[in-house]
């Protein structure tokens, strides 16, 4: 299995649309960085698990599951790569792989001693778009295909059935 542990301010703080949006609502700008984690996470089949600094948001712990996705809101006193490089260590055995989301220089190191991967945030933006592109096509493709009809219908007929469907007389 493969885990993937995202430093969410640092992602938020590196990616632009995100970055933008945190200047305006933070809280938005988590919703959003959890949404495109939830695409990531349904599309990769890894679990996600995205840790936020208590800095930003006062209070006890809190872990939350959002869409599949888990949220984990530090102590007060315990900062995102503090949490990150306990989780990495703890989840880590054999059969799973841990890839930790940070472009924390510091971090990315710790987390190196522990047989932990990292991606860095622009490495994960880019990954994102790709998994982003390849839903749109599926997408596409689904829309697309036509339901195999049983029996074979005429132009006109279907054009009828499709006014009937549609309430038109």
């Amino acid at each position: 299995m493969d885990i993937l542990l995202v430093d969410g301010y640092n992602i938020i703080g590196a990616w632009p649309e995100l970055n933008k949006l945190k200047n305006k609502d933070l809280s938005a700008a988590r919703d959003a960085l959890l949404e495109k984690m939830a695409e990531y996470q349904g599309f990769s089949g890894y679990r996600v698990i995205v840790v936020f600094d208590a800095y930003y948001v006062r209070g006890t712990e809190k872990k939350l599951k959002n869409s599949k996705v888990e949220v984990i809101f530090t102590k007060e006193n315990e900062t995102a790569d503090e949490r990150i490089e306990k989780l990495a260590k703890e989840l880590s055995n054999r059969r799973t792989q841990i890839h930790v989301a940070t472009s924390d220089f510091t971090e990315q190191w710790a987390i190196f001693g522990q047989g932990a991967l990292r991606i860095s945030a622009r490495e994960l933006l880019i990954e994102m778009a790709e998994i982003e592109k390849n839903i749109e096509k599926k997408v596409k493709r689904i829309k697309e295909r036509k339901p195999v009809i049983k029996i074979p219908l005429s132009k006109e007929m279907e054009e009828l059935f499709e006014k009937w469907r549609r309430g038109e007389k």
